[in-house]
């Protein structure tokens, strides 16, 4: 679930690793009024095709919209109310791999014969068992990895893309793995399929020194920025460089959140209107927990993405399933955020960073602190707009 601002997006990120196990499509068009009066303008929804994974993460036949989160027609009633309530809805393109449905070379399932796009091996790299070209990017191992570089691959994946916003309607494209093929295709597929909003999952190891997190990240968030370059500047990425140095602020290391030249340390320091900022996702949070936000302060950083620059967006189950005080506390803060006319572009000045305080003013209108340091912005103009667990938020 998410906030632009070029389309004012406010991302919702609409399912976990478990939804596939709850009638994902009839559970979430129970939640779309809720979705829609909260705030958000876009819900990122799993991926859509079927799959081998009941995630949706092992793509094979992409025309088919049969999946574990349910059927065709579901999807598409689903998909219906999302239109009447006008919230965009967000299609997963799983495109760097595609599980194939015969053997082929090497005896490998690298073969698509008997489904649409019955490609044959030259799809598929040559670096995980295809006829085709090297790699252009990163390999997703275990599962036949598809070869961008060759132009009829391109054209059908634009076909299908055109497909999934007219026929289907979908309106906004998540890009996932976008680390394992060249940006340049991205652009390619955004100029072809045309979607109103794009982002790319291009997640990259930060910067360590053994085992605690550098405070320089410069080279971290450059590596995003210069995908989003490639990409035609045309796609937003998620801020994974804000999350890694928020998520160890949050312990008393506020610090971090100020960065050599007095800006955010994040990809929002440097390019706020392409950065999608998130606290967690399926991967990093849910059962899968390979990066999750420590769950005592997910408050704080909802208070710093809500009120910042950047493309805040708002993952499902802190919505949802944690408990009902952080629903209400995080439709406050998108409140003040649409109130104040807060936006992806919006002015900060960051006038505290001590590891048990952070604050700073946005736009000259929202002031906001964290940590339990003590701190409110001077003049009688400023009123108290929302507190929780160390995080308050003032308005003019």
């Amino acid at each position: 679930m998410a906030l632009d601002e070029s389309q004012q997006s406010d991302p919702c990120k609409a399912f976990d690793w478990e939804s596939h196990k709850h009638d994902w499509w009839i559970n979430l068009d129970t939640k779309v009024p809720d979705i829609a009066k909260s705030g958000f303008t876009t819900a990122w929804l799993p991926p859509v095709c079927q799959s081998l994974a009941p995630e949706g993460y092992l793509p094979q036949n992409l025309y088919s919209l049969n999946s574990k989160y349910g059927s065709e027609d579901l999807l598409k009633a689903l998909l219906n109310k999302m239109k009447q309530y006008k919230v965009r809805a967000m299609a997963d393109i799983v495109i760097n791999h595609r599980v194939g449905t015969t053997q082929g070379h090497g005896g490998m399932y690298n073969r698509y014969d008997g489904i649409p796009m019955s490609w044959d091996e030259h799809a598929i790299t040559s670096c995980t068992g295809g006829r085709g070209n090297k790699s252009t990017g990163d390999n997703f191992n275990g599962v036949p990895n598809i070869d961008h570089t060759q132009s009829f691959v391109r054209k059908d994946l634009i076909d299908w893309m055109r497909w999934l916003r007219s026929s289907v309607g979908f309106q906004d494209f998540r890009f996932d793995f976008a680390k394992g093929y060249a940006s340049k295709y991205v652009k390619e597929y955004i100029e072809g399929a045309e979607p109103i909003f794009a982002v790319g999952e291009y997640w990259d190891t930060c910067n360590y020194k053994g085992s605690n997190l550098d405070y320089n990240q410069d080279s971290h968030r450059q590596r995003i920025i210069n995908w989003i370059d490639g990409a035609g500047q045309l796609s937003t990425a998620f801020d994974f460089t804000t999350k890694a140095v928020l998520q160890e602020a949050v312990k008393g290391e506020f610090w971090r959140l100020r960065d050599s030249k007095g800006k955010p340390p994040g990809v929002l320091g440097l390019w706020p209107s392409r950065a999608v900022t998130f606290i967690d996702n399926h991967d990093t949070g849910s059962t899968q927990a390979h990066w999750p936000f420590p769950s005592r302060h997910v408050m704080e950083g909802y208070a710093y993405i809500l009120t910042h620059p950047g493309i805040p967006s708002v993952f499902f189950d802190h919505f949802y399933e944690w408990d009902n005080s952080m629903h209400d506390q995080i439709v406050k803060l998108i409140a003040i955020r649409r109130n104040q006319g807060i936006h992806s572009r919006s002015s900060i000045r960051i006038l505290e960073a001590q590891p048990n305080l952070y604050a700073a003013t946005i736009d000259e209108k929202v002031s906001v602190k964290i940590g339990d340091g003590s701190w409110s912005p001077a003049g009688k103009e400023w009123t108290l707009a929302t507190s929780g667990h160390r995080y308050a938020v003032w308005q003019k």
